[in-house]
């Protein structure tokens, strides 16, 4: 009998060889289609190796991006089209403090005038100081609210970005010679105040007005020149007791009648020859002189109306309600410089004190109340070289606020306006309201 069992043996190590064979037969297809179907997984994301941008296919067209908001508008995508927080409920434009262009300035004053233009739109520039004194910056929409009437409006328009100023500088030469040399050695600091896409006119008055300089930049050699100018001839008037009798009273007269014209400003009427009568000081005729030149100035400029004068006020033909109607009605802000008695300690309680043919004692503080400006009363020269610079940061640096009136165009009534602000211990300047432009033709 044969013996079986090498022959066993044998075929377990044939098939044992041959599994190889078979396993490298299967797997090498797999490995190959693994290989192919690896391509197209991307590796895990980290910082040195972010996920791969998608492929577009050319025969689809991709969605173009939006463009890039202008900062004064409110943007509900960034530039990569990654979705933000949803827009407020209504077309509120907003700009941070610092936070816009040049262009975007400008494209902001913009839409400003258009949106003015059209309807009856209000803008509203509000100054916030905490208890110190000193301008509160990074304040939101949020934190303001704005009636008129007493009514509640929606704010449609809110930005701290700076604007530029139209100014017209007011001086008054009917203060004391003393006064004026002291004010004329501040003027050149009154350039380096204005900022280069400021612009600004200048005018004198004591008892009549004069414009010195129409309106130009403000770092252009034509007003540099004029204050130059200026500088070096503005007196005022002389100082000394007046006389009020005797035969240099009533100046030269011919039967009984005077041949100076301007006499009647000097001295009373002869049934009170020894009551003294101030020379005229028309500072409500000066500022409605700049006023109506400021009125034709571009609306997307902050228009300001910078007096320097002691603030008294005598024998204009203007009365302090018709000026006061002009500057209410094309939005200009009222900032002053007093010097001279208006400077002196318990001088604001005497001006309260109207004397009969002696005029106002100071009316610039109901100027700059009524507009939303602010009076600065200095003294010393330093003390007007830093008024300068307080006004024109501030008249730049406001919160500028805007809402649509409900209110008729039509109606020509006087509108109240009251801003609040919704922080503790802090003070709010703006203008106390306005009187409606009419209705463009």
């Amino acid at each position: 009998m044969t013996d079986m069992r090498p022959r066993k043996r044998s075929n377990v190590y044939a098939v044992l060889a041959a599994v190889p064979f078979v396993l490298l037969l299967v797997l090498l297809p797999l490995a190959t289609l693994g290989a192919q179907n690896q391509q197209s997984i991307p590796d895990a994301p980290s910082a040195s190796r972010p996920f791969p941008k998608p492929q577009v296919s050319p025969t689809s067209q991709p969605a173009a991006p939006e463009p890039v908001q202008d900062q004064q508008q409110p943007a509900t995508t960034d530039s990569e089209g990654n979705q933000q927080a949803p827009a407020p409920p209504f077309d509120m434009k907003t700009v941070p403090e610092g936070g816009a262009s040049k262009e975007g300035n400008t494209n902001s004053r913009d839409e400003l005038f258009t949106v003015s233009k059209n309807v009856n739109f209000v803008q509203v520039p509000v100054s916030v100081k905490d208890d110190q004194g000193h301008l509160m910056p990074g304040l939101l929409p949020k934190d303001f609210s704005i009636l008129e009437d007493g009514q509640q409006q929606r704010i449609t328009f809110f930005t701290s970005d700076p604007f530029p100023l139209s100014t017209a500088v007011v001086l008054d030469l009917a203060m004391s010679d003393q006064a004026v040399s002291r004010v004329r050695e501040t003027l050149p600091a009154l350039v380096g105040a204005f900022g280069q896409f400021d612009e600004v006119s200048l005018f004198t008055y004591g008892n009549t007005v004069a414009r010195v300089q129409g309106f130009a930049p403000a770092q252009n050699d034509v007003i540099i020149q004029s204050i130059k100018k200026l500088q070096k001839n503005a007196t005022g008037r002389a100082g000394g007791v007046p006389v009020t009798a005797g035969p240099m009273a009533s100046g030269p007269s011919v039967n009984g009648h005077s041949i100076d014209p301007g006499a009647q400003a000097t001295v009373n009427a002869p049934q009170n020859p020894n009551l003294y009568r101030p020379e005229s000081h028309v500072l409500n005729d000066a500022i409605l002189q700049a006023a109506l030149e400021l009125g034709r100035r571009e609306r997307t400029r902050r228009k300001v109306l910078f007096v320097i004068s002691n603030g008294r006020e005598l024998g204009s033909d203007a009365s302090y309600r018709e000026v006061l109607r002009v500057l209410q009605t094309q939005g200009i802000t009222v900032y002053a410089v007093g010097v001279e008695e208006a400077a002196m300690p318990g001088y604001r309680t005497l001006q309260k004190i109207k004397l009969p043919g002696q005029g106002y004692g100071d009316i610039l503080p109901k100027y700059a109340a009524a507009t939303g400006g602010q009076v600065f009363n200095e003294f010393t020269r330093t003390a007007i070289e830093t008024a300068y610079n307080q006004v024109t940061q501030e008249a730049r640096n406001q919160y500028t606020i805007g809402y649509l009136s409900k209110a008729p165009m039509q109606s020509p009534t006087f509108r109240s306006i009251e801003v609040r602000v919704h922080r503790p211990d802090v003070k709010v300047i703006a203008r106390d309201g306005y009187y409606p432009l009419p209705p463009a033709k």
